[in-house]
């Protein structure tokens, strides 16, 4: 049987280039029977059909002199969403590539020194939705210090004593069997803070393969609301965190 790299196959099934075909693999678009293919270099046959995912759109929902707010689909980076916005356009903050929804970009550098003041100084209202694997059926606080380290060339984030503060509030919304729809709020924004937290109490975010979640479609997590300044934004999770309610 003839063998090729699985995102060569895929390059020529969805009449692309290698390198884009490449890219669809690294951001967890491409299935072969019901699982995700993590390894672009795999050896599969040629004959193989794989199953894409289509990367939503990005939405904007607001817009003034100084900021745009986009809706930002899940597997796709937030730096991929700035240049979609022109040369001028800036982040504010970033969401991990996996994540959905309130993504703030800035058009004025003084504004975003106004910004940036009010993360440091934690006047930034965060919220999230997800949904864990596990029952939680009362509100948790986690203040656990979290360190970025760097492994095979890519970052994580682990507890670590001598690490950044972190505190993150969680609200049960729904139990579905053994998963459970929940809120989320943080006071400090660390990487993976939210992830590395849920794993901490032994309920990762379905989804969450690096974090000891299991697979999913996507990762459960969406960013739905943020206050700060005269700003108030609320964008609803996407359809596919209805999947789990009965």
């Amino acid at each position: 049987m003839e063998m090729d790299k699985a995102y060569k196959v895929l390059a020529k099934q969805e009449r692309t280039s290698n390198g884009e075909a490449k890219k669809m693999i690294d951001r967890g678009l491409v299935y072969l029977k019901g699982k995700r293919v993590n390894i672009a270099r795999a050896d599969v046959p040629l004959n193989t059909k794989f199953k894409v995912k289509r990367v939503e759109k990005i939405v904007k929902i607001f817009e003034d002199d100084k900021i745009i707010v986009a809706d930002k689909p899940a597997f796709l980076d937030s730096d991929e969403v700035e240049r979609s916005f022109g040369k001028e356009a800036f982040l504010l903050h970033r969401l991990d590539r996996d994540t959905s929804g309130i993504l703030l970009i800035g058009k004025d550098r003084d504004f975003q020194k106004d910004v940036i003041s009010e993360f440091k100084n934690r006047r930034v209202y965060k919220e999230y939705v997800a949904w864990i694997d596990g029952k939680i059926i009362e509100p948790i606080t986690i203040e656990k210090r979290l360190k970025k380290i760097q492994k095979g060339g890519r970052t994580f984030t682990v507890l670590a004593k001598d690490g950044d503060d972190a505190i993150t509030h969680i609200e049960p919304i729904a139990i579905s069997g053994n998963r459970t729809q929940i809120k989320v709020v943080i006071e400090s924004g660390r990487t993976h803070q939210i992830r590395v937290h849920l794993k901490s109490i032994g309920h990762p975010i379905i989804g969450d393969k690096i974090y000891g979640g299991y697979e999913f479609e996507r990762l459960m997590l969406h960013s739905r609301k943020i206050e700060f300044l005269d700003y108030k934004f609320d964008v609803a999770e996407p359809k596919i965190f209805d999947r789990f309610l009965n």
